[in-house]
Order: structure tokens, then sequence, then C-alpha cells
């Protein structure tokens, strides 16, 4: 029961393969994509025409509109239900969320914005199978159609899945990701606590300089590489309503796979080092730092290579696998405060000072990690001794 409960908690979790798809399938596949596009396209259609109507347009009314389409189109019906079935329930949340957003009435730049129609040459292939609509038979992955391929097991998965989503990636690559039920897989205990600052100038600075994360700078890196890919793309760009060249599409392709393999460069260092930080600290306090503000300023270029958001999720999912107590600190005058006496200075401080200077108790420190260490504040630690905290002493024995 106890185990049960645990597994509830962490909820689900997604393991991604790549795909070996022959011709057949992968023809297979994209006309099945062709037809969810399609369905999509109608629910944008339907959902405009009942709102200017004054009625009202739910999951229950398109799924009606599906049978009924599906009845008099037989080019609809040659495909399998279940993706078609499955993109009406996601254009259903999309829509929903961003009803929400406005009911809410949140600012325009944090609203998701209505589903819009999805264009043949710009969207995507993907498709979601629901238990019914797909098998694992043999090593292979066989969906719904008589649609089999081939899958690169790299690690085996922990259950059962409930369900796969089947994509491909702006290389042309295909992948199934598998939703599988997560079950937390504690880590010895670590009797250590750990605060964690956002920064530019580093990725992350917390309390423990062993554990600090400089900022990688892959993009800076592959820039020279980006700027040629741009060029070759900017001198064959083709003229409007004309065909793309051969030349073109191969300097896309090549500007693709090098976006890819940065992205996946952060993905990696980040997963390093949260769990390496996951595996020797208990406690974690971490700044719920939103860096999407950051786009509109001067340092946009290199946060977005700092990969902050990124970063952040890993922490908190790793933590959340390992069944760590992960706490996230609100951001507001973490610059401001003082880790020592609590003193808050009167002046926002400006990013060229990079020294915390405390006007009440003198307190002298690095301005990240005078911030690092006000998280551990805000979540309820001490922060004396922080690097080694034992969390099964009382409050009086650390006194003493």
């Amino acid at each position: 029961m106890q185990a049960r409960t645990v597994a509830e908690a962490v909820g689900c979790a997604r393991y991604t393969y790549r795909l070996r798809v022959p011709s057949a399938a992968r023809v297979a596949l994209e006309a099945e994509w062709d037809r969810c596009r399609w369905v999509w396209n109608e629910c944008v259609a339907r959902a405009k025409k009942d709102h200017q109507d004054g009625e009202s347009c739910g999951p229950a009314r398109l799924d009606k509109m599906l049978t009924g389409a599906r009845s008099a189109t037989p080019w609809l019906a040659a495909g399998s239900s279940v993706p078609q079935q499955q993109i009406i329930r996601d254009y259903a949340k999309a829509r929903a969320k961003a009803l929400k957003d406005i009911t809410d009435r949140l600012p325009l730049g944090r609203r998701a914005g209505l589903p819009k129609h999805k264009r043949k040459r710009v969207s995507r292939p993907t498709l979601n199978y629901t238990r019914r609509g797909f098998r694992l038979r043999g090593g292979r992955l066989h969906l719904a159609g008589g649609i089999a391929m081939g899958v690169v097991w790299s690690r085996a998965l922990p259950d059962e899945p409930s369900s796969v989503r089947v994509h491909r990636d702006s290389l042309g690559h295909w992948y199934a990701s598998f939703v599988v039920p997560a079950a937390v897989q504690p880590l010895p205990s670590a009797g250590a606590v750990i605060g964690i600052d956002w920064g530019v100038t580093e990725t992350a600075t917390t309390t423990s300089d062993a554990h600090d994360l400089p900022h990688a700078r892959h993009g800076h890196k592959a820039k020279e590489k980006l700027t040629h890919y741009d060029r070759m793309m900017a001198r064959r760009k083709p003229a409007r309503g004309q065909a793309a060249s051969r030349g073109y599409r191969e300097a896309k392709r090549l500007r693709a796979k090098a976006y890819t393999r940065i992205a996946r460069q952060r993905q990696d260092a980040a997963r390093k080092w949260a769990k390496r930080v996951v595996r020797e600290h208990d406690v974690i306090a971490v700044e719920d730092f939103r860096p999407k503000f950051l786009a509109r300023t001067s340092m946009a270029r290199k946060a977005a290579d700092a990969a902050i958001g990124a970063t952040k999720r890993a922490l908190v999912e790793m933590g959340r696998k390992h069944g760590r107590d992960v706490r996230l600190v609100h951001p507001a005058h973490t610059t401001m405060d003082c880790a020592r006496c609590g003193a808050r200075a009167k002046h926002v401080l400006p990013l060229s000072e990079r020294t915390y200077t405390c006007t009440a108790c003198g307190a002298v420190s690095p301005r990240d990690k005078n911030s690092a260490r006000v998280m551990l504040l805000r979540a309820g630690l001490d922060p004396a001794g922080v690097d080694r905290v034992r969390l099964d002493r009382s409050p009086s024995e650390r006194a003493a």
C-alpha cells in the first residue's frame, strides 16, 4: 500500500526511443497524420462557427462530428480511429487552457492562445495511441492499421506503457515516447542540504562551491557553424511561391542538426549536474526563477544559452524521481536580503555590482552566494554550516 501511494504521488514518466521506420510504415504514418491534421482543422473551424452562433463546442460535440465525418468520408474511415480521437482530446485540452487564461485575465504574453490551423508544410507529425491502439511484440512496435516499426531499446521500460506518442523531429527522425507509471527510486540519506540561485554568469550558484554549475556556452561555441548555415540558407532562399532547392533543404537540415546537438548537450549537462546534486543532498532549496522575461533584455542570447529553465526542470524531476525534498523559493528580493542578519538593502542592486555588502551587519560576500544562502533561510533551513547540515539533529543540539 505504501509503495502504491508513493507511485501515485510521483505520477507518470515518459521514455523516448528512436524508431527504425521502413518506407511502407513511413508512408502509412504520414497518411495517418494527414487525417489527424484534417480532424484538428475541422475542430478549429467548428469551434469558430459555434462561437459565432453562440453555441458551446465541447469534446462530446466534436466526437459526434468525427463519427459523422468517418461515416461520410471513406478516406477518413480508412485510418485508425484511435489517433483521431486522441487529437480531439488534445484540441479540447488546448482550447480549455486558452479559455482559462482569458477568464483569469492573464497578460497577453503569458496566455496560451486559442488553437490554430495546422499547415501541411509547417506542422510535424505527432500521433497519440492509447493502450488499445498499439502493441509491443518481439521488440517491435505495432500500431493500429497494420503499421510495424523497430524500436532502438537503449534501456528497458520499467513497466507496461499506457500510451505512446509517435512523432518526427526537424531532422526527419521518428521517435516513440511511452508513458509508464513512475515509481520513486529512493537514494540513501546524505545528511546535507543545499541552496541554489540561478544566474547568467554561472548557470547555478550554490552554497557549496563543489556543486556550482558554470556556464558551458554550448551555443556560443557553435555560433560560427550556425552563422555559416544561416548564410547558406540566405543565398539559396527560394522566391515566394517557388519550391525550395536541394541546396536550401540541405542547409536547413544541417542547421537543424546543429541546433539539435546543442539542445542535447544542454540537456545532458543539466541531467548530470542534477543527479549529482540530488545524490549528495537530502533537501534542496531552489529559486523558483522563470527566465522568460530575460528574452526581452540585452542578456537574451546569453540567458538562452545558459538554459536555466531546462536545468531547473531537470533538477525538480530528478528530485521527484529519487524522493528528495525540493523546495521552490520565491525569487522576490533574494538579491537584496542579507543571509546573515536578514536586513534588506534600500535600493535594487544593479547587475554590475557582483559583491553584496550589508549595511546593517557589515557582511561581505559574493552576490550570488549570498542569494543562495537566502534560499535556505526562506526554505526554513539553518544556513550555519550549510554544506554538511545533519537533518536528524534537534534544534537544541544544533544550538549547542
